[in-house]
């Protein structure tokens, strides 16, 4: 009965082992089509009642407490293999994502139009870091998502929100996180 045994443990072995390589190549093919995507308002500006503010109406810088949430955002995020950073071309957008982009030294990529971002977010490959506005997240994340998740525009008050979207072939989860101190919409 033993040689029996031994016979029929080879043949499983034999049977097992092309099996379990097919497996993990499709794991691990699997795993380098899935990516995620970050969402986020640009950090506190400086307020418009602020001199400076004035100066700047247009294109606000921000202010000490933006300055410490682009810095817990560089913290929050240098570790998830961002590849690619976007923002729009303002001071604010760009002060935000700086922290990451020294930090990761990715240079960070201008956008102005929300669908011609996401066509080339949608081309790309790797983890990515989108910095948007108030009026423009909620469409930036639902055409990531391709259905509605965020209903309407962020309120002017709102910039602790950290989106997520990942992604896995043709599938897509949505998840809201909040980094740094609570902001109070």
């Amino acid at each position: 009965m033993m040689p029996n045994c031994t016979i029929h443990r080879q043949r499983i072995m034999q049977i097992n082992v092309p099996g379990l390589l097919l497996f993990l190549a499709v794991s691990l093919a699997l795993l380098s089509c899935s990516r995620t995507l970050y969402v986020v308002r640009h950090a506190e500006k400086i307020s418009s009642t602020d001199s400076a503010a004035k100066m700047m109406a247009n294109d606000p810088r921000l202010s000490e407490a933006g300055k410490v949430r682009a810095i817990v955002l560089r913290d929050e995020l240098k570790t998830k293999h961002i590849k690619h950073i976007y923002s729009t071309n303002t001071v604010r957008t760009r002060t935000t994502a700086e922290p990451l982009s020294q930090a990761t030294k990715i240079n960070i990529e201008s956008y102005n139009n929300v669908d011609s971002l996401v066509n080339v977010i949608q081309s790309t490959k790797g983890n990515v870091l989108v910095v948007g506005h108030s009026n423009t997240v909620d469409d930036i994340v639902n055409k990531l998502c391709r259905q509605t998740k965020i209903a309407a525009d962020l309120d002017d008050k709102e910039y602790d929100n950290l989106f997520v979207v990942k992604v896995r072939g043709k599938k897509r989860t949505f998840s809201r996180h909040k980094y740094g101190y609570p902001s109070n919409p």
